[in-house]
């Protein structure tokens, strides 16, 4: 009955959907005019500026309505010598660049670079402080939501209940925002970009672009093949993986192989850690890794640990958060002996089931963010542009393959797009391809071996959609080079400002590794 209800709802919101223009219109759209300002009383932002500007709702119908797009800037320090404007996207899909930029910009680009550029990140559209597309009526019922999502379901009744979540929430979206998703592809957040190449007064685009964000390079790269300056491309996301566009059908999460990816670097983290010993790595107290990992995850799918947070409350510690916890803290090799620690104190009362533990710092920055989605708009972002699997009930089959080929992890990775099954709104104006472009500049590819979220198999294909791709491969471990490669970062500096780019095929290694001290006055950066 209450589907039945919202699936009513849906129906009249969808065809109060305006129907996409069959043709570009010849007019243009309006170049906004940036009114930089403050960002707030809070001191930490004082080096910060920020503004909000409007772009059309429908590049169809570029004089028509408009959009709010938030974005923010970290003013060049060295104003003489300016080249321009550095654009950013940290990943996501949907990630929010404002908070990104502001957390980081003073960090993750060299000192170079920051005088040099103005750094600036912008929310895409239908995200963050970009009139955010909504799925409930209120920010705490939609918390709600999110928070009571399973993180990925084992049995079939788990199974069953995680596809009843995903079709309320995917018809409650496509009812309260379905106007707003129509709108939202990748295509629609590269033409944003170009008009805020244009309104900082750029002739070309430079944009550093990470996970996510290399699939919008792409993209842009596609649609404005003449603005281009430079691309730096970090964790690269297959573009035809992502969108679907030779015809694969399999869900999102399995065609970019995230459970691969991710299993092949867990099995580094088992390694690394065997190799470390009992002294730097706390898990090897408890014996061979893998072994003891391995029993600990069998052991969670019928007796779960309570673990007690610094707070005093207490969170019960399951396979799938083991694994959840497991991908997010593979992202930064500094995290890895965090993620042991856990593991061990988790395997170390095996002897008893109602062992009360204290949470490891792996587990308690994992309560901080506990929602399997940033927010139900960032989920929301993949349903209106790439291609679906068909049904909900196909995604059983397509994760017990991925089990196997990707233990633990490609059945996680499996079900974070079932949501998108059940949204009936799709943006007519996604590009879909064809992906190889006619970018005239070298473009600066980079790749981790070890890369649990994009995996390094795709990084010599993307680099291949391009004329003058130079392929720079990091030797190590995480999700993208972000603050974690210093010889990377040279290379990056040296290409944004005189683009001369590295030779392709050209290697780097990282600043620390994992299970040795992070060097004092690194900062750990996620990128999603």
């Amino acid at each position: 009955m209450y589907i039945r209800r919202i699936a009513a709802a849906l129906a009249a919101a969808v065809l109060a959907i305006p129907t996409t223009a069959s043709a570009a219109s010849t007019a243009q759209p309006v170049v906004p005019k940036i009114n930089w300002g403050s960002c707030g009383t809070d001191p930490g932002l004082k080096p910060f500026q920020c503004a909000t500007v409007e772009v059309p709702t429908d590049y169809d119908r570029p004089r028509g309505s408009t959009t709010t797009i938030a974005l923010t800037r970290l003013p060049a320090s060295d104003p003489a010598h300016r080249i321009g404007t550095l654009f950013t996207n940290p990943g996501g899909p949907g990630g929010p660049g404002v908070d990104f930029i502001q957390q980081v910009g003073q960090v993750a680009y060299t000192p170079q670079v920051r005088a040099q550029f103005d750094i600036l990140g912008f929310d895409p559209r239908g995200v963050g402080k970009s009139d955010p597309a909504t799925c409930y009526r209120t920010e705490a019922e939609e918390h709600e939501v999110l928070t009571s999502q399973p993180e990925f379901p084992v049995t079939r009744a788990e199974e069953r209940a995680y596809t009843s979540w995903g079709i309320k929430v995917g018809l409650h979206c496509a009812a309260l925002s379905g106007g707003k998703l129509a709108h939202m592809s990748t295509a629609n957040v590269a033409r944003d970009m170009d008009l805020l190449r244009q309104a900082v007064g750029d002739e070309k685009l430079s944009y550093v672009g990470y996970s996510y964000g290399t699939y919008l390079g792409a993209t842009y790269a596609k649609l404005f093949p003449t603005k281009v300056r430079a691309l730096v491309l970090d964790g690269t996301l297959t573009p035809t993986g992502y969108s679907g566009s030779d015809g694969d059908r399999r869900p999102f999460g399995v065609r970019i192989a995230q459970g691969d990816g991710a299993a092949g670097t867990f099995a580094q983290f088992k390694a690394e850690c065997k190799k470390a010993g009992p002294d730097r790595c706390s898990l090897a107290k408890l014996g061979d890794p893998s072994t003891v990992v391995e029993n600990l995850f069998e052991r969670l799918k019928t007796h779960p640990v309570v673990v007690t947070l610094p707070d005093g409350t207490t969170t019960t510690v399951t396979y799938q958060i083991a694994v959840v916890v497991g991908f997010q803290s593979m992202y930064d090799p500094a995290g890895w002996s965090e993620l042991a620690d856990l593991y061990s104190q988790l395997a170390a009362p095996a002897k008893s089931k109602s062992a009360r533990l204290k949470a490891p710092a792996a587990l308690v920055e994992w309560t901080k963010h506990r929602e399997v989605y940033p927010s139900l708009a960032q989920a929301m972002q993949p349903c209106i542009e790439t291609a679906k699997a068909g049904h909900p009930l196909a995604y059983r089959a397509y994760a017990d393959a991925a089990d196997k080929t990707g233990p633990h992890f490609g059945r996680y990775r499996t079900w974070v797009g079932q949501v998108c099954e059940s949204v009936p709104v799709k943006d007519t104006d996604a590009f879909k391809g064809p992906w190889p472009n006619k970018v005239k500049p070298p473009v600066l590819v980079i790749g981790t071996r070890y890369d649990p979220a994009t995996p390094y198999a795709a990084t010599r294909p993307f680099a291949d959609l391009f004329p003058d791709a130079r392929m720079l491969t990091v030797e190590g471990y995480g999700h993208t080079t972000l603050l974690k490669s210093s010889c990377a970062d040279a290379g990056i500096t040296k290409y944004l400002t005189t683009l001369d780019a590295p030779a392709d095929g050209a290697t780097c290694g990282q600043d620390y590794k994992p299970f040795e001290p992070v060097p004092a006055g690194k900062k750990r950066v996620v990128v999603q």
